[in-house]
């Protein structure tokens, strides 16, 4: 047997969370070869491979999943995704918080126009199949995986009404969901803070969950419930327990996104939520969860609005911003809030504003000479809600607590980017550059919180098996030969909020399915990724 690759003298992190083992790893074409390839046939096994790589003092593991992630547009825009990839990411979990690529029809198809637009992308589709067709025409650096969005199924059928779907429109979406899997993805999403998913109930969520996973199980494919819940703050405790109410109704696993405490006045709600989930887990109920190790979450800066701010769409809600009346009734709103003051800006539109970027709200109108609220309201106007945000809200002890639990992964809740071209813009949060390589150095060997190999089990096996991807995020005879290669010595994360485009240290090398994309940490200009249909 000629192998392509063969890895010898590292220490092999199987991705199962048991000991590592100091075995040689083989890679023909896609696929890994362990079989007779171990310490005691290396001589002979070296004479049989195109590429030796010796990685003494190096640790091998399978290549890590990033289960959050939000590369639909970016990756057109730009597929090199160095971001993600030297991280170590081999594959996303892409379609999060009710936001996928596709369906786009109708009122939705026009909302997301506008970020087509900001990445000048020139591509039009409207399901997941045409959507496929354009990525792997493009040969994505990464695996790329979906869910299908609740909010691009609603917004598509319903537009952003706020009301209840009638029994016409269940059939509708139902269907919409039906197709989207067929065309691959693995499970439905909602973003509950975001229109038009804000507008559900329980019982359609319920309805929907449930179509979904009977519509998989027939076929004998992937299926998962995951959202971004209603609250991660003042109602995190009700989100919770809304979750856990789409489990039972509907028989389906299910995941919680980014899971938080948001708000000190919320931090000690932390001990009830994890009370929640353990009893759930105890009644059977398959739930697990995601979450970035930092303590700073990012969206737009809109999501602070009222819900009924958002209901008509984008023209609608910039129509209100300009309502007299209305903005009196939305600052009341805002001026009860904690930290409005504190919330940085991440990205705006206009260039003449680009010196906002990275600089606070307090920060931003003091140098204007404006009222924070009556600053929001306008650039909120003048940017057509264009703006991204950042919000220091949260607890390092709860995040420790989160990161030691063994049904939490890693997600960056972040698009790929790369360090320049077209989607190197603004400030965005350095998860999208760090999460993995600040989990395994800070948290996981400065810190201790947990194993190395348990570690890694949260970043390879755990995440393929909740989200039914097959043969990866396992070093086995067989499996896809997505691998890392990384210095457990060295690795961390160099990101941060006023660099956020910064490359982590310590990953020497990384391979997606078969072929190196990371040599001695300079990238090979080689773009591997699949289209993980269902998961495969």
């Amino acid at each position: 047997m000629e192998l392509d690759f063969l890895i010898i003298n590292g220490t092999v992190y199987d991705g199962l969370g048991g000991p590592p083992r100091e075995v040689s790893v083989g890679i023909k074409k896609r696929r890994i070869v362990l079989d007779k390839l171990d310490t005691t046939t290396v001589t002979f096994a070296t004479t049989q491979a195109k590429e030796v790589i010796n990685a003494k003092g190096l640790a091998i593991a399978p290549g890590f999943i990033d289960t959050h992630s939000h590369s639909e547009f970016t990756v057109l825009a730009d597929p090199w995704q160095e971001g993600k990839l030297f991280q170590g990411i081999t594959t996303e979990i892409n379609g999060n918080c009710g936001l996928s690529a596709a369906p786009l029809y109708g009122e939705y198809l026009a909302h997301r126009m506008d970020d087509l637009k900001e990445y000048d992308i020139p591509y039009r589709w409207n399901t997941l199949k045409e959507y496929f067709f354009i990525l792997e025409s493009l040969k994505p650096s990464i695996n790329f995986a979906t869910l299908v969005g609740h909010g691009n199924i609603r917004g598509s059928v319903m537009g952003f009404s706020d009301r209840i779907p009638s029994e016409e429109e269940i059939k509708r979406l139902c269907y919409l969901i039906e197709q989207s899997i067929e065309d691959g993805a693995i499970g439905l999403s909602t973003g509950l803070i975001y229109p038009p998913g804000i507008y559900s109930s329980t019982e359609e969520l319920i309805k929907l969950t449930s179509h979904g996973a009977r519509f998989s199980s027939s076929m004998n494919l992937p299926f998962i419930y995951t959202s971004h819940m209603r609250s991660e703050s003042d109602k995190l405790i009700e989100s919770i327990e809304e979750v856990i109410s789409v489990a039972e109704g509907s028989t389906s696993p299910v995941h919680i996104s980014h899971i938080k405490t948001a708000g000190r006045d919320n931090w000690n709600k932390i001990e009830k939520v994890l009370e929640l989930i353990y009893d759930a887990r105890k009644r059977g109920i398959n739930i697990t969860a995601d979450r970035y190790p930092y303590t700073a979450s990012s969206t737009d800066l809109d999501s602070i609005l009222p819900a009924w701010a958002f209901e008509g769409g984008k023209e609608r809600e910039i129509e209100r911003l300009r309502d007299p009346h209305t903005v009196r009734k939305i600052k009341k709103i805002l001026a009860g809030g904690n930290g409005i003051e504190d919330i940085v800006i991440s990205s705006v539109e206009s260039p003449s504003r680009k010196w906002m970027e990275g600089k606070t709200l307090k920060e931003i109108s003091a140098e204007l000479k404006k009222d924070v609220l009556d600053f929001i309201i306008e650039l909120l106007i003048e940017e057509r809600l264009r703006v991204g945000a950042i919000f220091h809200s949260m607890s390092e002890e709860n995040l420790r607590r989160f990161l030691r639990e063994p049904w939490i992964m890693i997600g960056t809740d972040s698009s790929s980017r790369s360090f320049n071209g077209p989607t190197r813009k603004g400030k965005p949060h350095p998860r999208g550059f760090g999460s993995m390589p600040r989990f395994l150095g800070y948290y996981v060997r400065d810190e201790g919180l947990l194993s190395l190999e348990e570690a890694i089990k949260r970043l390879t096996y755990l995440p393929a098996k909740t989200f039914g991807l097959k043969e990866r995020g396992i070093i086995k005879n067989g499996a896809f030969a997505d691998i890392v290669i990384f210095d457990p010595e060295r690795i961390v994360d160099r990101a941060d909020f006023s660099n956020p485009f910064l490359k982590p240290d310590g990953i020497r090398y990384v391979f997606v399915n078969g072929l190196p994309a990371i040599r001695d940490g300079e990238p090979t200009g080689i773009r591997n990724g699949a289209i993980l249909r269902n998961g495969r």
